[in-house]
Formats: structure tokens, C-alpha cells, sequence
């Protein structure tokens, strides 16, 4: 694969693992989620005017892939109250991306080669066992990290079919971003009207540069997704557990032992696989 395409996933993985880090050490994890992906709202509905528009064809692919992401972020939520960044984070980001690699040739009609497999197959294997050790201390964690791993898995492959339709994918990046706040931000007027406003009114800043990074982040694996296979892109995104284990350790002081490092270094070696695949 060639290496711009790699060097732009990694940068975007290291921006993942910074975004999940700041959801994981809020105080109120489901407000900051909203915050931010409200922020993302904005920016959205702002610069879209400005965008050539989506095809017609990939709309249908915007709309299910905006009802995911609202799953998906209220599962995060749940998740990183339940249990570590460092366990949570792994489990969940790295099955999808064995459960994308599974499907896409019935799902998008692509075909791996010997070495993407073994690459997405280390990639993914090292990020499961890495959080393996959760499994009977933080089960809860564990559950909806797996669930939202379905979640993750199921907007890729249908990013990887809508993105190729649209003609446009920053636009439809903005556009999946916009319809995934909307109902999350209602909800949280709505149901929490005078916390969320408070909350909201005490990080507007941070609001809008999460909303910032969260859109960079998506539209980087977007357009990944037009020039290689879905399931390399959903790999490569994934080693995010690379940068989230760093934070765990150095920010959130979360314990990192050896056989999470040698696993790490597994998932390492898998991006170098791919490289050079």
C-alpha cells in the first residue's frame, strides 16, 4: 500500500485515541460525547452550503450510516463508564476491523490479498488479546465494547459502499455528521435541558474543537476508503490502540504491563505488513 495513504491513517488513528481519551476522562462522559459530536454538528451545517452535494445514490447510505454513529456514541459513553480506556478501547476498535475484513468481499465485492490478511489479522488479533485480561473484572465494559464493535463494523461497510456513490465525500462526511448530532443534541435539550446548557455554556471552545478533530478524523477514512480496500482502511484506523495505550498510561494512569505491550507490538508489525504488502 502505498505509504501516504498509511502516513494519513496513522495521523488519523493518533487523532482517534486523543478524541476517545478526552470522552474517557470528562466527568460526564455522554455530555462531552454530544458536546463534541454537536460541535462536529455545526461546523457541518456551516461549511456545507459551500460543498458540492452527494449524489442521490449515496443518500440512503448517509441516513443508515448516521442512525449507527448515534448508536455508536451512546454506546461509547456506556463503555467508558463501565470500564478502562485501555480495555474498552482496544476490544471495541479491534474487532471491527476483523469482522469488516470477514465480510467486505460478499458486502463490497473486494478481494484480499495473502499479505492484507495477515496484516489485519494481526492487527486485530493484537488488539482483541490486549484487552482480553478484562473479560471477568470489567464484563460490563467488555459487553458494550463488543456490541459497538458490530456498530463500528457495520457504518464501515456501509461508508465503504455510500462514500464510492456520492461524488463528493467531504460533503458526505459533513452531511453523516450533521443527522448523527441533530438527534443527539435534541435528546440532550430535551431530556437535560438545563445541565446540557451549562455544560455546553462552561466548553464552547472545546465543543467545536472536538467537533474539529472528530470531522478530520472521519473524512481522512473517507476519502482512505475511495483509493484502497475498506477492510485495510478499517485495519490501519485501528491502530489507534497504539496512541490510546500510550495516553492510558502517561495521561490517565491506567496500568500497562508487558503482554499489553507485546501485543502492541504485534499490532505494529501488522501496519508494517500492510505497508508492505
Amino acid at each position: 500500500m502505498p505509504f501516504p495513504i498509511i502516513a494519513t491513517m496513522l495521523c488519523a488513528a493518533s487523532m482517534s485515541a486523543g478524541w476517545n481519551a478526552v470522552i474517557k476522562g470528562a466527568g460526564n462522559k455522554l455530555f462531552m460525547t454530544i458536546l463534541m459530536t454537536g460541535g462536529a454538528g455545526v461546523v457541518a451545517v456551516l461549511v456545507l452550503p459551500f460543498l458540492r452535494q452527494p449524489a442521490a445514490a449515496s443518500w440512503p447510505f448517509i441516513a443508515a450510516s448516521a442512525a449507527c454513529s448515534v448508536v455508536y456514541y451512546a454506546v461509547v459513553a456506556k463503555a467508558y463508564h463501565a470500564a478502562d480506556l485501555s480495555q474498552t478501547f482496544p476490544l471495541m476498535r479491534g474487532t471491527a476491523p476483523l469482522l469488516v475484513a470477514l465480510t467486505s468481499r460478499w458486502a463490497l465485492g473486494e478481494r484480499l490479498s495473502a499479505g492484507a490478511w495477515l496484516g489485519v489479522g494481526l492487527i486485530s488479533l493484537g488488539i482483541v488479546f490486549l484487552a482480553a485480561s478484562s473479560l471477568r473484572r470489567q464484563a460490563a465494559g467488555v459487553g458494550f465494547a463488543l456490541g459497538n464493535a458490530v456498530v463500528i463494523a457495520c457504518y464501515t461497510l456501509i461508508d465503504g459502499l455510500g462514500v464510492r456513490r456520492s461524488g463528493a465525500p467531504a460533503a458526505y462526511c459533513l452531511w453523516v455528521y450533521a443527522l448523527t448530532a441533530l438527534p443527539l443534541v435534541a435528546w440532550a435539550f430535551t431530556a437535560r435541558r438545563a445541565a446540557f446548557s451549562r455544560y455546553v455554556a462552561e466548553r464552547p471552545i472545546l465543543g467545536l474543537a472536538g467537533g474539529c478533530v472528530g470531522i478530520a478524523i472521519y473524512a481522512t477514512t473517507l476519502w482512505a476508503m475511495t483509493v484502497a480496500p475498506v477492510a485495510v482502511v478499517a485495519a490501519l484506523r485501528e491502530t489507534s490502540i497504539l496512541f490510546a495505550t500510550a495516553i492510558s498510561a502517561l495521561v490517565l494512569r491506567e496500568r500497562v504491563g508487558a503482554r499489553r505491550l507485546a501485543m502492541v507490538c504485534a499490532i505494529a508489525f501488522g501496519a508494517m505488513v500492510l505497508r508492505l504488502d
